[in-house]
């Protein structure tokens, strides 16, 4: 399965995708998302499932079944905008809260089995290259943590840039 995190208007996401996507999971900003309020719960209190009640509560169980992983993002500052971040927050019960050594670091366990690649788009007008820099180590350090390939860091200027590229 395909994993989407996009926070791109409804239109312009439908004009990246094709005909069907019938096993992807598209995760969009509906207004309604909760923020984590780092409380650890998705760890020890429902293990997996995030404690808040809305519909972003299962994010770490569909990171568990996907194998692509495919985040558009307005860069900020070299960074995700705030609603991709939310949810990337809110998926931290991807993982265990134990930990493990990994090249030589500590990092947290995996929970499951599976493997994702994943791609990061930025978009945005006038991304230095400072920005372009900060967001490619913070991509590699979700990918660390998340024990995941990083198969494509892109930035563009319009989401038309990303029209036949993205899957």
């Amino acid at each position: 399965m395909k994993l989407f995190i996009h926070d791109l208007e409804i239109s312009d996401f439908q004009k990246l995708l094709p005909n069907s996507l019938d096993e992807a999971m598209i995760i969009s900003d509906d207004g309604t998302i909760q923020h984590c309020i780092g409380c650890f719960g998705c760890w020890v209190k429902t293990p997996a499932t995030c404690v808040i009640q809305d519909q972003y509560r299962d994010m770490g169980e569909y990171a568990s079944k996907c194998k692509e992983l495919i985040i558009i993002s307005k860069c900020c500052y070299g960074g995700f905008s705030p609603f991709v971040k939310n949810v990337l927050d809110r998926s931290i019960s991807y993982i265990h809260p134990y930990f493990t050594i990994r090249n030589g670091e500590m990092h947290h366990r995996r929970r499951y089995e599976n493997h994702i690649d994943m791609q990061v788009w930025f978009y945005g007008e006038n991304i230095t290259e400072k920005e372009k820099q900060t967001a490619e180590k913070l991509v590699k350090a979700n990918s660390i943590n998340f024990d995941c390939n990083v198969r494509r860091v892109a930035f563009i200027h319009s989401i038309e840039e990303m029209e036949g590229q993205v899957l």
